[in-house]
């Protein structure tokens, strides 16, 4: 009998394991309206900014950075006001394979129609329409643009300004590619794919710096 409790209380830890690994992905809500343009302020530094990314499937993960085209950070007396980050979506690179036939072979499949059709969609937004305090940490709202939708997301980000440059960084956060019409390999669109399917979520993460 005693076996028999204890193999429960086995099975029943591991569950709970995997149950507490599931990825969250931040809710999803229709657009919001942008009061504030800051566009046109290009005070990013793209060459020390990025999107840092990774996807998962069974047995495996890649990870790996997209590089920033453009961005405005609004900020007033040191306080986030506002932000438009335009990603380059041509730059997509894998980090670990780096160097490789495989590194180069798998950027070339994110950029295609299966993933981010690059020809048709070469950027990506987030734009800032709300930026609230909450326990110790940023809660910035901004509509994300992946391909031809976009959604409005809520992710905890801190904002730090040392030796004239602000440097805005969010947490890791995991979004739903099929909610972007992302659809290759996706158990949202697909029946039968068995072990084969890659991860609806997507790990996320930015760091942007502004010009010195």
């Amino acid at each position: 009998m005693k076996k028999i409790v204890l193999s429960l209380v086995v099975v029943a830890s591991v569950l709970t394991a995997c149950k507490s690994e599931k990825k969250e992905k931040v809710a999803t809500e229709e657009a919001k309206e942008v009061v504030v343009n800051v566009s046109e302020l290009n005070n990013v530094d793209t060459e020390a900014s990025v999107l840092t990314w990774k996807g998962t499937k069974p047995g495996g993960a890649h990870d790996g950075t997209v590089a920033l085209k453009s961005g405005g950070l609004l900020l007033e007396d040191g306080a986030l006001k506002g932000g438009e980050f335009v990603v380059d979506l041509t730059t997509i690179t894998n980090s670990d394979m780096k160097g490789s036939g495989g590194a180069a072979k798998l950027e070339g499949h994110l950029k295609n129609a299966d993933f981010f059709d690059v020809e048709v969609y070469s950027t990506s937004t987030f734009v800032i329409t709300n930026v609230e305090p909450k326990e110790g940490k940023l809660h910035v709202t901004g509509n994300l643009q992946i391909k031809d939708v976009t959604k409005s997301i809520t992710i905890p980000a801190t904002v730090t300004t040392e030796g004239g440059v602000t440097t805005f960084k969010s947490e890791t956060f995991n979004v739903n590619r099929a909610d972007f019409n992302v659809k290759y390999g996706s158990k949202s669109f697909f029946d039968n794919l068995k072990d084969k399917f890659i991860d609806d979520m997507m790990e996320l993460s930015f760091e942007v710096k502004t010009k010195a």
